[in-house]
């Protein structure tokens, strides 16, 4: 008998407030699921991926990728010296071709950048170990004064700075780094 009134009173108890908390997990469970996927966050196309997107559209080499607002614009070199210049959408990474040409020279314009050991989308590594961040381009920087190459990669880091990095294309080692007083995102030079 006894044992009788301990379960009803553990029933009564259960439905006295294990209803009102079922409800509510069930609830919050309904509001979950109804929360539209256009209102989740959505991280934008990052400028590896953009570069994925842009060799899979165009297979060859990055020369350069650029944010530019919304866009990533991407230059790339074929093994057959055709140059295309690739917008990726940095929401979608969706990739449109702007322009495609023919490279009118012998090659040699662009053979270091085609014999090169390490490549644009390997020189965003080292460049973000040294200053964490975002990094929002990658160019070939074959203009130097003293006749070296590099790729210059532009991190604009968690502290607001936006850092330079000079990434060795032989050795994938970063040779130097500056800190850019200029922090315009839409900044393509």
């Amino acid at each position: 008998m006894k044992r009788t009134a301990y379960l009803a009173t553990a029933a009564s108890v259960v439905l006295m407030f294990g209803g009102p908390v079922a409800a509510a997990a069930a609830a919050t469970t309904d509001t979950a699921r109804t929360v539209p996927a256009a209102a989740t966050a959505r991280a934008d196309v990052t400028a590896g991926a953009a570069m994925a997107a842009a060799l899979k559209a165009h297979p060859g080499v990055v020369q350069s990728v650029d944010r530019d607002g919304s866009v990533w614009h991407v230059d790339v070199i074929s093994k057959d010296g055709k140059h295309a210049e690739l917008e990726v959408d940095a929401a979608t990474g969706s990739v449109t071709k702007e322009n495609q040409d023919d490279n009118d020279d012998d090659g040699s314009e662009n053979a270091a950048l085609l014999a090169a050991k390490v490549k644009a989308e390997q020189a965003v590594k080292p460049a973000l170990a040294a200053h964490s961040g975002q990094v929002w381009s990658v160019n070939w920087d074959d203009d130097d004064d003293n006749g070296k190459t590099y790729w210059n990669v532009e991190v604009k880091t968690t502290g607001g700075k936006t850092q330079n990095v000079h990434v060795d294309p032989a050795t994938g080692k970063v040779t130097a780094s500056t800190t850019d007083s200029d922090t315009d995102d839409n900044d393509n030079s």
